[in-house]
């Protein structure tokens, strides 16, 4: 029976490294997006804590000079709460290009693998076929041989 030889193995092998790179580059976009969430979350709760000091300074006796400081906070608290946003959103769309990419590497990878599971498949049935020949021909031989028939 002769040995199976893939054609393509080496496109193969390239793809499938292909496919790893593109799976751990998805992995840390997942990552950068997590903590961007993270992050923004953190900010979130911040957000709130200044927002019940403020609202504490003023239910309290007015000092314009700490009401303004902790305005200031606050709104420094908004602005990296939008920059938060905005990271999430870059994030979220980084991770999705990331999640493409790895799909069309997954898929180059699977189509060879069909293809190689064709070929592989038709090469045996090759082999099939050649060893029943072999078996056919020696039957034929056994039987048309003069030691057979006297017997």
């Amino acid at each position: 029976m002769k040995r199976f030889h893939f054609p393509l193995r080496s496109i193969a092998v390239l793809r499938a490294h292909q496919e790893v790179r593109a799976r751990e580059a998805f992995a840390v976009a997942v990552h950068a997006y997590v903590q961007a969430e993270s992050d923004l979350a953190q900010t979130r709760q911040r957000l709130i804590a200044g927002e019940a000091a403020l609202h504490e300074v003023r239910q309290t006796s007015y000092r314009p000079a700490e009401a303004a400081s902790q305005l200031a906070a606050y709104r420094r608290e908004c602005e990296e709460e939008m920059a938060g946003e905005r990271a999430v959103i870059a994030a979220h769309a980084a991770m999705d290009q990331r999640r493409n990419a790895y799909l069309a590497a997954h898929r180059k990878v699977q189509i060879l693998q069909r293809l190689e599971d064709k070929v592989r498949a038709s090469h045996r049935q090759q082999n099939l076929r050649l060893e029943q020949a072999e078996f056919d021909d020696f039957a034929n031989r056994r039987l048309s041989s003069p030691v057979a028939s006297a017997s």
